[in-house]
C-alpha cells in the first residue's frame, strides 16, 4: 500500500508542476493576479506530494520491502538503520527522487520566504521551476519508478553497494543535491529576468542568496565527497580529476562567478548580461553533471546508472532547458543594456577578472572531461585525459587568479589605482613569499609546493588585511575592536570564505610534499618513513555488523618513543561478493599518518603507507568557505530584496509586458 501511495503522490505531484508553471506565466503575461495568486499555494503542494512520496520511499526501506524492486536491489534486513535510510538515495531511482524533492523544497522557499518580490517575478520563477520539476518527475515515472513491484517477493535484498555504507556518503549526495538544484532558482530567475527584459540591482539583491546558498551546499558536498575518498578509497590522495568529480567542480567554478558578478549588478548595475548568462551556465553545468552521472557515458565508481534510455531522457531535458534558456538569452539579451559604466582598474574591474578566468578554468575542465567521450564515438580512439593535463592546463590561470582576489578588495569601485592597492599588500606579499623560501630551504627544488604555500598565504594574509583596513586596525587601533563587533556579517563571511580557500591550498601545497612507500611486513617487523617507524604487531580476524575483516595492528614509533596503534582493514561483504579498504587515518593537524592494509603473502601483508604533510587542512579550508557563505547569508541585507520603488515598477502590468 505504501508504494502505490508513493506512485500516486508522484502522479500528483507532476499533475501539480504543470498547473504551476501555466497558471505561472498566462498570469504573469497577462498581469492577472488572481491567477499569479494560485502559483504559491501550487509551489507547496508541489512540495507536499513530493515530500510524501519520498517518505513513502524511505518507509520503504526502513522496512525492508522486497516488494519493491528499488529496495530489492539495494538493501537488506541486516544493514544498519543508518545505511538503510541512506540506501533510499544511495541507487539511481531514489537519487533522482531526492533531486525532484530538494527542488520541490525551492519551490516551496521561493513561494514561502519571496513574498516580498513583485507578483509577476515569483509567478515567472516558480513556473520555470514547476516546468523543471516536471520534467524530472516525468523522468523519474516514465524511466526510473522507484516504487516498482516485484513478484514474487525476494526473500531478502541484496545490500547496498558497501563502499557507499559510509557516513560521509549517507550526507554526500543530499549537500551536493542541494548546490545542484539550487542553482535551479537562479536559473529560474534568469529566465524571468529575460521574459521581462529587465535586470536591476534589485534583482542582482535578489539573486545573491540563492546563488550563495547552493555554493555553499555545492561546497560542503564536495569537500565531503573528497573527504570520503581520501579515507575510505585507499587511495591516498584528495582528488584525482575523476570524471564525475569534474562534474562537481564545473558548476562550483560557475556559481563562484555567478556570485561575484552579481555583486557588480547590485552595487553599479553593470555586468547585467553576464550575470544573467552565468545564471544559465551555472545550472546547464549542473544539468550536464546529472546527464554525466546517470546516462552511464563515463566509467567511475561515482556513476549511478548506465541505461542508455536513461541517458537519452536526460540528454533531451537538457537541450529542452538549456537550448531554451540560451536561445531566450539570444533574443531578449539586447534588452538589458548595462547603466553603470566603471574603468578597466577598478573593483569592478577586478571582479571582471576575477570572472574570465574562473570560467576559463571552467573551459579547460570541461574539455578535459569530454574530449574522451568524443574521441572515442567520433575518432573511435581510447584516450585518457589525467591529473598531467588538467594541473598543467589550470595552473596559468590559477595564478592570476589568486593574484586578483587579494588586491580586489583594497581596489574602489568605478575607477581605481593599481600602486596604492599594491603598497596596502606589502607585507603579505612579504609573508607569502617568506613561506615560499622557506619551503624551498626546508625540501629543496619544489617549485610546485613553494608556489602553493605563496598562493595559500597571499590569500590568507590578504583576506586577513582587508578585514584590518575594514576595522581600521592599524589607523585606529583603540576602537577597532567595536568596529569589528559592528561590522556586517557579509564582511566577515566574505573575508572566512577567501581565507577558508587559503588554507585549502595549503593544504593542496602540503601534499604536493607527500610520500608513501610500499612494504611487506611479518610481526614484529617495521619500515620507516618520514621520520616514523611502522611496526606491524599482527593481523586478525573481526567481525563487523554485516561484514568479516581482517584487522591489522600498526604501532607508530617515533625515536622509539610509541605515537599511535593504527588498525587499517580488509573488510569482506559476503552478500555483495565484494572486499574494501578501511584506511587507519592518524592526523596530528600537521600531518596525517595513513596506513592502508594489502594483501597477505609470504606469511606477512603488504602494507602501504603515506605520510601526508598538512591534508587536514583541505576539508578544513572547504568547511571554512561554506562557513564564510552561511555566515553572508545570515545577514539580513544579504537576503532583503532591494527598494520598494523598484519593485513597485517591477509590479506593474505595463512595464512586464
Amino acid at each position: 500500500m505504501i508504494p502505490e501511495l508513493g506512485h500516486f503522490a508522484l502522479g500528483l505531484a507532476l499533475a501539480l508542476a504543470l498547473a504551476m508553471a501555466g497558471f505561472g506565466l498566462v498570469g504573469a503575461h497577462r498581469g492577472q493576479a488572481r491567477l499569479m495568486g494560485l502559483v504559491p499555494p501550487l509551489a507547496m503542494g508541489v512540495l507536499l506530494a513530493v515530500g510524501a512520496s519520498f517518505l513513502c520511499l524511505v518507509a520503504s526501506f526502513v522496512a525492508n520491502d522486497t516488494t519493491v524492486s528499488a529496495v530489492v536491489a539495494n538493501s537488506h534486513s541486516l544493514k544498519p538503520l543508518l545505511y538503510k535510510v541512506s540506501g533510499t538515495w544511495g541507487n539511481h531511482e531514489g537519487s533522482m527522487l531526492l533531486w525532484v524533492l530538494i527542488l520541490a523544497l525551492c519551490c516551496g522557499a521561493v513561494a514561502g520566504f519571496g513574498r516580498n518580490l513583485p507578483s509577476a517575478l515569483q509567478a515567472r520563477v516558480l513556473a520555470v521551476l514547476g516546468l523543471i520539476a516536471a520534467g524530472f518527475l516525468a523522468f523519474i515515472i516514465g524511466t526510473s519508478d522507484p516504487f516498482k513491484r516485484v513478484w514474487p517477493p525476494a526473500m531478502d535484498g541484496n545490500g547496498l553497494n558497501p563502499i557507499l555504507q559510509d557516513p560521509g556518503l549517507a550526507f554526500h549526495p543530499p549537500l551536493l543535491y542541494l548546490g545542484y538544484v539550487g542553482f535551479a532558482v537562479t536559473f529560474a530567475f534568469a529566465v524571468a529576468a529575460l521574459i521581462e527584459g529587465r535586470v536591476d540591482a534589485a534583482w542582482g539583491r535578489w539573486v545573491r542568496p540563492w546563488a550563495l546558498a547552493a555554493w555553499s551546499f555545492l561546497t560542503l558536498g564536495i569537500g565531503l565527497g573528497s573527504w570520503w575518498a581520501y579515507y575510505e578509497l585507499g587511495w591516498g590522495g584528495y582528488w584525482f580529476w575523476d570524471p564525475v568529480e569534474n562534474a562537481s567542480l564545473l558548476p562550483w567554478l560557475a556559481g563562484c562567478a555567478l556570485l561575484h558578478s552579481a555583486i557588480v549588478v547590485e552595487k553599479r548595475e553593470a555586468l547585467k548580461t553576464w550575470t544573467v548568462f552565468l545564471a544559465l551556465l551555472a545550472f546547464a553545468l549542473s544539468l550536464l553533471g546529472t546527464f554525466l552521472v546517470r546516462s552511464g557515458v563515463l566509467n567511475s565508481v561515482h556513476a549511478f546508472a548506465s541505461d542508455p534510455a536513461r541517458g537519452v531522457f536526460i540528454l533531451g531535458l537538457l537541450m529542452l532547458y538549456v537550448g531554451g534558456g540560451f536561445a531566450l538569452f539570444a533574443w531578449r539579451a539586447q534588452a538589458m543594456a548595462p547603466t553603470g559604466v566603471f574603468a578597466p582598474v577598478s573593483r569592478e574591474g577586478a571582479l571582471v577578472l576575477n570572472n574570465l578566468l574562473l570560467c576559463s578554468v571552467a573551459a579547460v575542465v570541461l574539455v578535459g572531461t569530454l574530449y574522451p567521450m568524443f574521441a572515442d564515438l567520433v575518432l573511435g580512439q581510447k584516450i585518457s585525459v589525467g591529473p598531467p593535463f588538467f594541473n598543467t592546463a589550470t595552473l596559468p590561470l590559477a595564478v592570476p587568479l589568486v593574484g586578483a582576489m587579494a588586491i580586489g578588495p583594497f581596489m574602489p569601485w568605478k575607477r581605481a589605482r593599481l600602486w596604492p592597492a599594491l603598497q596596502k599588500l606589502w607585507w603579505v606579499a612579504l609573508a607569502a613569499l617568506a613561506a615560499a623560501l622557506l619551503c624551498l630551504a626546508l625540501e629543496g627544488v619544489r617549485v610546485g609546493p613553494a608556489l602553493g604555500f605563496f598562493a595559500a598565504i597571499w590569500l590568507i594574509m590578504g583576506a586577513k588585511a582587508d578585514f584590518a583596513q575594514r576595522i581600521g586596525l592599524f589607523s585606529r587601533p583603540r576602537a577597532a575592536f567595536g568596529r569589528a563587533l559592528a561590522l556586517p556579517r557579509a564582511a566577515w563571511g566574505s573575508a572566512m570564505a577567501h581565507g577558508g580557500l587559503g588554507v585549502t591550498i595549503l593544504g593542496l601545497a602540503g601534499m604536493g610534499l607527500a610520500v608513501d612507500r610500499l612494504a611487506l611486513l611479518k610481526p614484529g617487523e617495521s619500515v620507516e618513513l618520514a621520520g616514523y617507524e611502522y611496526r606491524l604487531d599482527g593481523v586478525v580476524d573481526a567481525e563487523g555488523a554485516n561484514f568479516a575483516a581482517r584487522r591489522a595492528t600498526v604501532q607508530v614509533l617515533r625515536h622509539g618513543r610509541a605515537v599511535v596503534t593504527l588498525h587499517p582493514e580488509k573488510r569482506s561483504f559476503a552478500l555483495a561478493r565484494m572486499t574494501t579498504s578501511e584506511a587507519a587515518i592518524h592526523t596530528t593537524w600537521l600531518e596525517d599518518l595513513y596506513v592502508v592494509l594489502g594483501e597477505e603473502r609470504e606469511g606477512g601483508v603488504v602494507l602501504r603507507i603515506h605520510d601526508n604533510p598538512l591534508a587536514p587542512w583541505i576539508w578544513l579550508g572547504a568547511g571554512l568557505m561554506a562557513l564564510g557563505g552561511g555566515l553572508s547569508l545570515s545577514d539580513r541585507r544579504t537576503r532583503v530584496a532591494a527598494p520598494a520603488a523598484k519593485a513597485t515598477a517591477l509590479k506593474n502590468p505595463a512595464v512586464q509586458a
